[in-house]
């Protein structure tokens, strides 16, 4: 008899974590000047990040370096934008609602509303770099990748 061992649902790992902000290591924090994330937790195959976002704050357009994720939105409103037929498209998520995707997603979230948003995001496996684009004339153009232990 083979048994797998099935990999955890990263939405459902985000919601568990989304629902004791008083049990995070850190305290959420918001940052005036940049984005503040913390890491939560690190398991064998994944890994769970904290986001605050004021208005206006937001992200590049970017990859994960290969690894696949969620995010959970747990107050506020953030707008994630993902290419499609050659231009940026818009989806805005409300606070309870989140986003599954694979390893080759790429995306920009924004914060665009007039208060600010927390957000809680796992990547399976850690994240080790993450590829920065620009969008020109309808096609992704790498514009930086950035490592883990330096960029973040």
């Amino acid at each position: 008899m083979v048994t797998s061992r099935r990999e955890p649902d990263l939405l459902a790992v985000a919601a568990r974590h989304a629902a004791d902000p008083a049990g995070w290591p850190v305290s959420l924090r918001f940052d005036p000047v940049q984005r503040w994330y913390a890491r939560l937790a690190v398991a064998d195959d994944h890994e769970v990040w904290a986001l605050s976002w004021l208005p206006g704050q937001g992200t590049d357009l970017h990859d994960h370096g290969g690894s696949s994720g969620a995010f959970l939105v747990v107050d506020g409103v953030l707008t994630e934008e993902t290419v499609s037929g050659g231009r940026l498209r818009p989806h805005p998520l409300a606070a309870g609602a989140g986003r599954r995707f694979g390893p080759r997603h790429v995306h920009v979230v924004t914060n665009r509303g007039d208060r600010p948003a927390v957000s809680v995001h796992v990547y399976r496996p850690a994240l080790t770099r993450m590829t920065h684009y620009r969008l020109v004339d309808g096609r992704l153009r790498v514009a930086e990748v950035a490592e883990a232990g330096v960029a973040w």
